[in-house]
């Protein structure tokens, strides 16, 4: 009984005729679809080039110029494509099947070509190649000896296949067509499709998980959406394998389509077949065709699991120029074809009749792209330009990071300037001088430490969190694994590779063990990981910058022990944070009654209240990526006169420091206490060589976020004030637990803020001589600039005018220089004690 035969349901002929039209026939232009999108609307009617104004006529040629290119004729888009592809500038032919759709409505035929594309996708690559093939035009440059010897080898084959195709014509002898050189070996390139992003009735097609794909979508074009867990190495996968015949001297070619192949070994030329001599066959690596293979795997999104599952993982196959193209851990979108493949090996005899399945990529989309990648449209370009020249977008943006969250104004700055960073440096000899910022959040449950990490590692293009009671050394640096592949040993590395050039946030950082967190250290300074296991010594890149948060030691913070016992984290990790906030949940009455509206506005409405920003400005996290992206092309340098007041101004942090050790080893009895309490609130800021690097880098991310090239006093400024704002909590702690000791009045705040201004340095007015040390008589500080400080931490202004005056009426300090300067007199002083207030 005879197999039943039935009659395809298309006629491929008639496809591949149309398919040759579309190629040849379609036009597209910039101008077309914009015109499209906006309803028909002539662009023509709304251009400004023609300057009214312009009377004598200078600008008309260029007017000219400019009109005739608007009103140029849309250009062939495929048909200039296959121009730079015979011109080897290209070699990935893109068929958008959205161009397929518009030319099939335009012509109505009924062909249904994109239907019948998304459902054969495979077959139709083959075909869609074959008018490729036929419609590529000749180079518009001849070979010459220094093209490459690929160049020159695939010449003389498309020169011998046309001559044997020829031959066959005049004679009438079709089987010459059978000594022509493979198809896939005269190609050089690789056709893909790129989806439709709406389907017929104008819906947006949506993305599938791994988990909704199902045995109908075999061998059709999907979308599926995942993260990228494991990519293996790019190695060259046979394509079309050449032998070469012992007896005859025959090149014999053996197109290879499955995973495996048997490869020839008796020639089976017809010379050899008349001669009966069955001659060997030897491989020609120069003669066959290699493509680029690399194998992703990408697991469901952690949205898409649902309850009590685990994530579900697919294969993914990328060939030619489709590799390199995903890293590990980024969120991408990839569109391909589902196939089946069966099992090889000993899988095979366990498996029996059962298949796996892979998806074979054709186009990729990037969910989050690097800041380099980034593209800003005009929109958000125009929207960001007017923040900028209002000079308020410091604060805006701020405000902008978790919004829902109420508070901490200062940790967002210090967490805005962390997305930005520093400009990193290479000297001449090598050494490398890292910009990435470091910060730690440490403070007691349940003020949004980890909230606060969860948005840093969305709005970050490569953002890793992870959790630090579950990540061990080797998770966090580099494992040794045996690759599925190639069966070989390889890195598979961890959060702190994976977040390179990007951000690594690490929850609970104080559950860790300590010999996992000693696997930090190098990365925080030196941003690498040294290697030395299996047999594999190796350097890996940790570029990036950690956000760490951590509980003190016995979960709050336990007032009665000081700050560095707390902490409970060792010195030389502590040195390597640039900025280290505490934050506690103190009660105030005022502060718990806004806390509580706030959290209550954001149920009730799903948003947050207004931040009070003018307009009620609040940037969406793709508008602060955006900002961040064009704020990190800019590499400020700090002028010689604002590095000498760094330079001024760390010297005198160090001399402060020195006479508070200094009193701490004089005082006695009782005194020793409240010397050693405020020496813990020292120690826990100690300031180092660490500590001006950071607040160059604090400064430089300042520069950029004012898409500045130059460093200024006021950035360097701002930068002290976030360092002295991360120590103030401890200070303040450290005031309220010292005995017999009443709470300060507002006047008696603001003057030991004032203080600790003069004692540090900053606020120094913008014409103050630098050779100008402490003199005689005072510190000279910009009023200005005092005032603030002050209004910054939470005083009203009749609160400073007040301390102003009183402080003034006691010879404190005095104003100079008509109203702009404020002289903090030192001589004759000494620590002055406000225990007993009116």
């Amino acid at each position: 009984m005879a197999l039943l035969q039935m009659k395809s349901p298309v006629d491929y002929e008639v496809q591949l005729t149309a398919f040759q039209n579309f190629l040849s026939d379609f036009k597209a232009s910039a101008q077309d679809t914009i015109t499209t999108v906006l309803g028909n609307i002539n662009l023509d009617d709304f251009s400004d080039d023609d300057d009214f104004m312009d009377e004598d006529g200078a600008n008309a040629p260029r007017r000219s110029q400019r009109a005739a290119k608007q009103k140029e004729a849309p250009r062939h888009k495929y048909k200039d494509m296959l121009q730079q592809l015979a011109d080897r500038k290209i070699s990935q032919v893109v068929i958008d099947l959205d161009d397929l759709a518009a030319y099939e409505k335009d012509l109505n035929e009924g062909l249904r070509l994109t239907e019948w594309v998304e459902q054969n996708t495979k077959h139709y690559v083959e075909i869609l190649s074959r008018a490729v093939d036929k419609l590529l035009p000749p180079p518009s440059e001849d070979i010459t000896f220094k093209d490459d010897v690929l160049d020159v080898l695939m010449a003389n084959r498309a020169q011998r296949n046309q001559m044997l195709a020829e031959v066959a014509d005049r004679d009438s002898d079709p089987t010459l067509l059978q000594d022509q050189y493979p198809a896939q070996l005269t190609r050089r390139y690789t056709l893909v499709f790129k989806p439709r992003s709406t389907g017929p009735n104008g819906v947006p097609i949506k993305t599938l998980s791994v988990r909704q794909v199902r045995g109908e979508h075999l061998g059709k074009l999907i979308t599926i959406r995942g993260i990228a867990t494991r990519v293996s190495d790019v190695k060259p996968i046979v394509q079309v394998s050449a032998y070469t015949c012992d007896r005859c001297g025959s090149e014999i070619f053996q197109p290879v389509t499955d995973k495996q192949y048997g490869p020839l070994t008796i020639c089976p030329s017809r010379d050899c077949q008349e001669n009966q001599t069955k001659g060997q066959l030897y491989p020609s690596s120069r003669a066959s065709k290699f493509l680029p293979f690399q194998e992703v795997k990408i697991q469901e999104l952690a949205e898409q699991v649902p309850i009590g599952q685990i994530p579900r993982t697919l294969t993914v196959l990328c060939y030619g120029s489709l590799v390199r193209q995903v890293s590990p851990g980024d969120v991408v979108d990839i569109a391909g074809i589902f196939l089946p493949t069966p099992y090889t090996g000993f899988q095979a005899m366990r498996a029996g009749l059962l298949t796996d399945t892979y998806l074979e990529a054709h186009h990729v989309i990037q969910h989050k792209r690097a800041y380099e990648d980034i593209e800003i449209d005009t929109t958000m370009a125009r929207r960001i330009a007017k923040f900028t020249q209002s000079g308020n977008q410091y604060e805006y943006l701020a405000k902008s990071i978790a919004p829902e969250i109420y508070g901490h104004l200062d940790v967002k700055k210090a967490l805005l300037l962390l997305l930005v960073g520093g400009v990193t440096k290479e000297v001449g000899d090598g050494m490398r001088i890292r910009g990435d910022i470091n910060i730690c959040l440490m403070g007691d449950p349940g003020v949004a430490k980890s909230q606060l990490l969860k948005y840093i590692s969305k709005v970050a293009p490569r953002g890793v969190y992870t959790s630090g009671r579950g990540s061990s050394g080797v998770g966090l640096t580099a494992a040794v694994m045996r690759d599925p592949v190639t069966d070989e040993m390889v890195l598979e590395g961890g959060a702190l590779v994976l977040a390179d050039n990007g951000i690594c946030c690490i929850d609970e950082f104080d559950k860790m063990d300590e010999n996992d967190r000693t696997a930090i250290h190098e990365v925080m300074e030196q941003q690498t990981i040294s290697i030395s296991k299996a047999g594999i010594t190796t350097t890996l890149n940790a570029r990036t910058s950690i956000l760490a948060a951590a509980n003190p030691l016995y979960g709050r913070y336990n007032t009665r022990l000081s700050a560095v016992e707390n902490i409970n984290l060792p010195a030389a990790l502590l040195s390597r944070f640039d900025i280290m906030f505490l934050l506690l949940d103190n009660p105030s009455r005022d502060t718990d009654a806004q806390l509580a509206r706030h959290v209550a506005h954001v149920h009730m409405h799903s948003r947050h209240p207004d931040l009070g920003t003018a307009d009620g400005v609040v940037f969406s996290p793709a508008e602060v990526r955006a900002y961040v992206a064009q704020a990190r092309t800019f590499r400020p340098t700090v002028p010689q006169a604002v590095s000498e007041y760094m330079v001024k101004t760390y010297v005198r942090l160090r001399n402060n420091q020195r006479r508070a050790e200094r009193r701490a080893a004089q005082a006695g009895g009782a005194a020793a206490a409240a010397a050693a309490s405020a020496a813990s609130a020292n120690n826990f800021g100690h300031t180092t060589p660490r500590t001006l690097l950071g607040v160059v880098r604090l400064a430089q991310a300042l520069a950029r976020l004012r898409f500045s090239n130059t460093v200024t006093q006021d950035d360097v400024d701002e930068a002290l004030r976030l360092v002295e704002a991360s120590r103030e909590s401890l200070a303040a702690t450290d005031e309220r637990n010292a005995s017999g000791r009443r709470a300060l009045n507002a006047s008696s705040k603001i003057y030991n803020l004032v203080k600790g201004l003069a004692d540090s340095g900053a606020c120094r007015p913008d014409d103050a001589d630098d050779d100008d040390e402490e003199g005689v008589d005072g510190v000279e500080m910009s009023l200005r600039k005092v005032k603030e400080r002050v209004i910054a931490k939470g005083f009203t202004e009749n609160q400073w005018l007040a301390a102003l005056d009183e402080y003034t009426e006691l010879d404190v300090w005095q104003t100079a220089g008509n109203g702009t300067r404020l002289v903090f007199i030192t001589s004759g002083q000494g620590e002055r004690e406000d225990s007993a207030e009116l």
